[in-house]
């Protein structure tokens, strides 16, 4: 009988062992931990005054662009213990270079830490609003503003709800409402790892309105970016860990019903749409161990990744830039405007490109 067990013991720690290990191959797999890309770049320089990350970058139609800089994100590195601050810059300039908006009203600005952002017009007067996810002490809570005139902004509402729990990015779909996505399950930081390592699909997008809260969609590894086509029908949603930019489209009452899903083969993080061709443009992590596993001297590189006809049967998915992380590190994000190209980073800097 003792020997029975003993083997019983032998078999299951075996089984377990080779269960997690198993896992751990596959969480290199979804980390693209072996990936290597060759340099491809752009004709491009750095942006002014953008020295610790611009995660995420929103540029209107008339070409104005905002920047969420500062951005402190848990087990990723950051370089200064200053607040995050809001930037914007004019597309149209001959050069182009960001001022710091001021931010008025009440709100912590010694805790600031925004991360994605999202502009909304109002048709009926043309008033601009930004959306902004903001982490103080790592929470999730959106904050709403109005930019009232070039280099102001005024905090209107804070916004914070139970489904809202871990927001990565938003896209404003009224003066008060918005879709946003969940990039973790858990609080626990532990029990997100073990989501992940189970390949568990649990993240989601959430509609939020001052008149409802609740699931849009569902079933993603780790929600990230979103943002929404030129005519308002589509939202686009990037699950960084399934290396995928899902396709859903609005229906009655918010609801988004998953339409199709392109294979983008990296990490990508947020998304931009261009506002003439409606091409979906990504900046993305090549190689996500890289980037958790942060070491100055092999960096972690960035990629971007323009998607054309993403509704057509076959979309056309290519690679526009990509760096070895010596020049820019993390890319988070790709704003196209009248052949300039920002890419925008986690925590390092920004680059204004020339991509016709």
């Amino acid at each position: 009988m003792a020997a029975m067990k003993k083997i019983l013991v032998a078999a299951v720690v075996a089984a377990v062992a080779a269960f997690i290990g198993h896992r751990f191959l596959k969480l290199k797999e979804i980390s693209l931990a072996s990936r290597e890309v060759p340099v491809k770049h752009l004709n491009c320089h750095y942006i002014k005054n953008i020295e610790y990350g611009a995660e995420d970058i929103t540029i209107l139609r008339d070409g104005l662009a905002f920047l969420s800089t500062g951005s402190h994100c848990p087990g990723l590195p950051w370089f200064s213990d200053e607040p995050g601050k809001m930037y914007i810059m004019d597309m149209l300039h001959p050069k182009p270079t960001p001022v710091e908006l001021q931010i008025k009203g009440e709100l912590d600005l010694s805790s600031f830490n925004p991360h994605g952002i999202s502009a909304y017009i109002d048709e009926a007067d043309d008033s601009v609003y930004l959306f902004v996810v903001n982490h103080p002490q790592h929470k999730s809570q959106v904050e709403i503003f109005h930019f009232v005139e070039e280099k102001i902004l005024v905090h209107l509402k804070t916004i914070t709800h139970p489904l809202l729990h871990s927001v990565n990015d938003i896209v404003a779909v009224g003066v008060e409402s918005f879709y946003a996505t969940n990039h973790q399950y858990f609080a626990n930081d532990v029990l997100n790892f073990v989501t992940v390592m189970l390949g568990l699909p649990w993240c989601d997008v959430v509609y939020y309105s001052p008149k409802e809260v609740r699931v849009a969609a569902d079933g993603l590894l780790a929600a990230n970016g979103i943002n929404i086509s030129p005519d308002k029908r589509y939202i686009y949603v990037s699950d960084i860990m399934g290396h995928l930019i899902d396709v859903y489209e609005r229906k009655e009452g918010e609801q988004l019903m998953h339409l199709k899903s392109v294979a983008v083969g990296s990490l990508c993080v947020n998304i931009e749409v261009d506002h003439k061709t409606g091409d979906i443009w990504l900046g993305c992590h090549p190689n996500g161990m890289k980037l958790s596993m942060f070491d100055p001297k092999n960096p972690p590189g960035s990629e971007v990744i323009r998607i054309k006809n993403i509704h057509s049967n076959q979309p056309v998915v290519s690679q526009e830039y990509a760096d070895n992380g010596h020049v820019i590190m993390g890319s988070s994000v790709a704003a196209p405007y009248e052949g300039k190209l920002l890419i925008g980073s986690v925590f390092h800097k920004a680059l204004c490109c020339d991509f016709k």
